[in-house]
């Protein structure tokens, strides 16, 4: 046992900002490969295919995509990145204190209190998933409604699952610590496609049958998943000196202050939920497989977001608290600018190279390609933008111990993005494209409203250096994009290339990485200082290989 706390100790040790930052985009890279090949798997095996005539399952499809819906609304309005961000900074907060019972006991209480809350909710989807099916797709038929309803109540697990999966990462990120946190997303997608391949084929125990397969697999694959995360999360309690009670400590400040908080940041959370129920209930009436296609364009959008956006911000966002905790805002609006300036620096290019090679990236994830698909994407990469900075935007009022501006401002560009959503699929006919420039709009709007806001309270927040910088930035992007848009007329998608991965992968490296090494070249030019870490490394890289060859 002294082993393996020794391992899991060296394993799980105290990380700079950047370095946390650099493992969770790794890790984060890391469940995107694993979540395009789940979702490759998936789509190859019940995904209409019109090149080769194949019919797959759209309706199959549909349901899986609807039914999770709910379970991850109540997960986001109830845990998620509203715990995260309330129970770090107070946490922090009696740790600097010096007062680690009171920490402890504050983590405990969260645990329990969590858990308790998600799984009423888990027994309420359940018990609702009929009635919550009918309002999330009025538009499907009966056969796509039932399985909608088999797979919301099996997936009904996972938000308590995931409740104590996330206090439990969320303990280990405020003292620095994120190694096994980071793990956790690669082995929930391992565990769907683990369902995908082996419990849609059937399951049977001792020579008996507790499954006969079909596509409700992968709804067990994904609770599998669920419970791989939070044995991973478990793992990296070892050596933090957590002493966990079967008790919720009522009278603790630290729990009555989250608690205070949570609400505020909880209805934030929601507000993206809501537009996504929204986005599923107008997009079950257009054609079958229409539902999915967004949904799968709105995860490919993502994934660079949750690359940049979210690992960068998730790393920083302790040390932001722990400047103002100093009280030294000077230090805390260095910080802001320093981690904007890289995530501007990085989602620019990310993309514009999205938008030209949408058809490529959806190929990966869709064998064939998909032509609605590769249509919301392209208009999606706005998003990628705004999203991306909408994060580090967010956790700075989070920074304060404020969660209701961030609040007003969602619910504000929420409302908007509704009417915007509902205008452009019924009265301008734009179909799931008018879903994807209202999301696209709303990011924008919440990035710039955010910002508006931030400047009141700290003036200057953003220095003539800061802009010069991002004008730089912006220019370089600019030139960058018309090499990638004449590397894209070079080494166009040929009708084989979409049957094969291997035809298309190397198109896709040759486009990407020849463009983003003009935008490195033009950062270099342009004394972008976001550059120099990833110069440095690829220097290092050229040496190592020079000398071998030597």
């Amino acid at each position: 046992m002294g082993g393996v706390r020794s391992v899991v100790a060296r394993a799980n040790k105290k990380l700079t900002v950047q370095f946390a930052a650099a493992l969770i985009a790794s890790s984060t890279l890391l469940g995107m490969i694993f979540g395009i090949l789940r979702e490759r798997i998936i789509n190859s095996i019940y995904m209409p295919n019109p090149q080769t005539g194949f019919p797959g399952y759209p309706v199959g499809l549909d349901a899986y995509t609807t039914a999770f819906t709910i379970p991850d609304f109540m997960f986001f309005i109830l845990v998620s990145g509203a715990l995260s961000v309330t129970f770090i900074p107070v946490f922090n907060q009696r740790l600097s204190a010096g007062n680690k019972k009171s920490a402890w006991e504050l983590s405990t209480s969260l645990v329990n209190l969590m858990a308790l809350t998600t799984l009423l909710a888990s027994i309420l989807i359940i018990i609702f998933a009929d009635q919550l099916t009918y309002l999330l797709a009025p538009g499907y038929s009966e056969t796509g409604h039932a399985l909608t309803v088999s797979m919301m109540r099996v997936i009904a697990v996972n938000p308590f699952l995931f409740a104590i999966a996330t206090v439990i990462a969320s303990m280990q990120q405020a003292v620095g610590r994120f190694t096994f946190y980071a793990l956790a997303p690669t082995l929930y997608n391992i565990g769907i496609i683990i369902g995908t391949l082996y419990f849609t084929q059937g399951i049977t125990i001792f020579g008996v049958e507790i499954f006969d397969g079909g596509i409700m697999g992968i709804a067990l694959g994904v609770v599998l998943g669920s419970v791989m995360q939070l044995l991973v999360s478990c793992i990296g309690l070892v050596g933090l000196g957590f002493d966990y009670k079967f008790k919720i400590y009522w009278r603790n400040k630290g729990l009555r202050k989250v608690v205070g908080l949570l609400p505020a940041r909880s209805t934030d959370q929601g507000m993206d939920y809501i537009v996504g129920m929204v986005e599923n209930n107008l997009a079950s009436r257009m054609a079958a497989g229409t539902v999915r296609s967004f949904n799968q364009a709105i995860t490919l959008h993502m994934a660079p977001i949750n690359l940049i956006g979210v690992a960068i911000s998730t790393a920083a966002f302790p040390k932001m608290t722990e400047r103002l905790s100093e009280g030294r805002v000077d230090l805390f609006r260095q910080e802001l600018q320093s981690v904007l300036r890289i995530i501007i620096w990085l989602a620019l290019p990310v993309a514009t190279l999205t938008f030209f090679t949408r058809g490529y990236i959806v190929n990966f994830i869709k064998p064939g390609g998909n032509v609605l698909m590769a249509g919301i994407l392209g208009i999606l990469t706005i998003a990628i933008l705004f999203r991306s900075i909408y994060f580090i935007a967010a956790r700075s009022f989070y920074a304060q111990q404020d969660t209701k501006t961030p609040l007003y401002i969602s619910i504000f560009s929420v409302g908007l993005n509704i009417g915007l959503a509902i205008w452009f699929t019924q009265s301008l006919n734009m179909g799931a494209y008018g879903l994807a420039l209202a999301q696209s709009l709303m990011a924008l709007l919440e990035v710039v409203l955010l910002f508006f806001a931030m400047n009141i309270r700290i003036k200057g927040i953003f220095d003539p250096a800061f802009w010069h910088a991002v004008a730089r930035m912006t220019i370089a992007t600019a030139i960058m994009a018309i090499v990638s848009y004449i590397l894209v007329s070079i080494f166009p998608l040929q009708a084989g290339d979409y049957s094969s991965f291997y035809l298309t992968f190397p198109k896709f490296i040759i486009i990407t990485g020849t463009s983003f090494a003009v935008y490195l070249g033009l950062s270099k030019l342009f004394k972008l200082h976001e550059a120099n870490p990833v110069l440095r490394v690829a220097a290092g890289y050229v040496k190592k290989l020079s000398r071998r060859s030597a």
